[in-house]
């Protein structure tokens, strides 16, 4: 039974070319969940990312909450994008039972090999990367996909410049697991990184004038 699940998480994994990083803070002038049930159809992969926590709660419980309104709007949608918790490895946990198909982590959080400890061999396993180098040591860890980036100047992330398609696509080629390209995409340059063939996407999603226009259009220039 494990078995079979751990198979059918990576089968979805590799063919998923859209991956949300649902970030409710950004969704200006809209109601996150909403924007979310008109992206659910669209997106390959959703992961949850809570940046600025409200007043009074701790990040942890912010992302728990998020997360388990997310499960909460994608069982109820006949949808199934995979869900992922952005960095927390305990949160990941906690709602493992209730659909958290595993984690995303960056350079400076807890290690693939904590994660794959805690979470076990069935979870899947995501890790930032931002150079060649990473990318190549990466391929010795237990991950199952590597977001690349930032590849355009991002906003969201707060870099003014990016490394580039062309890094991208080297990356893709270079890793023996999925490869997302990240940072600064949006509908006007995502042709860019078409050969790459998966992209992770936060404001030009949740910040567009028709989030699901915008994923739909995204999703056939990656080939999905």
């Amino acid at each position: 039974m494990a078995d079979d699940r751990r198979t059918e998480l990576r089968v979805r994994l590799g063919d998923a070319r859209l991956m949300l990083i649902f970030t409710p803070e950004v969704c200006r002038g809209g109601e996150p969940l909403g924007v979310l049930d008109s992206l659910l159809a669209l997106v390959d992969v959703i992961q949850v990312r809570v940046k600025d926590p409200r007043q009074g709660s701790s990040p942890a419980r912010e992302l728990y909450d998020w997360t388990a309104r997310v499960l909460e709007s994608v069982r109820g949608s006949g949808h199934a994008p995979l869900v992922i918790v952005n960095d927390r490895i305990d949160v990941a946990l906690a709602l493992k039972e209730e659909g958290v198909a595993g984690v995303h982590l960056g350079t400076e959080d807890s290690t693939p090999e904590q994660a794959r400890e805690l979470l076990g061999d069935v979870a899947l396993v995501g890790l930032s990367t931002h150079s060649a180098y990473q990318v190549a040591a990466a391929q010795d860890r237990p991950v199952d996909y590597l977001g690349f980036g930032p590849v355009f100047p991002s906003t969201t992330k707060g870099y003014s410049q990016g490394l580039g398609p062309e890094a991208a696509w080297i990356a893709s080629q270079a890793s023996g697991v999925p490869v997302f390209a990240i940072g600064g995409i949006d509908f006007r340059n995502i042709a860019q990184i078409a050969e790459v063939g998966r992209a992770a996407v936060s404001s030009a999603l949740l910040c567009a004038e028709d989030p699901a226009r915008t994923a739909r259009g995204m999703a056939d220039v990656l080939g999905g």
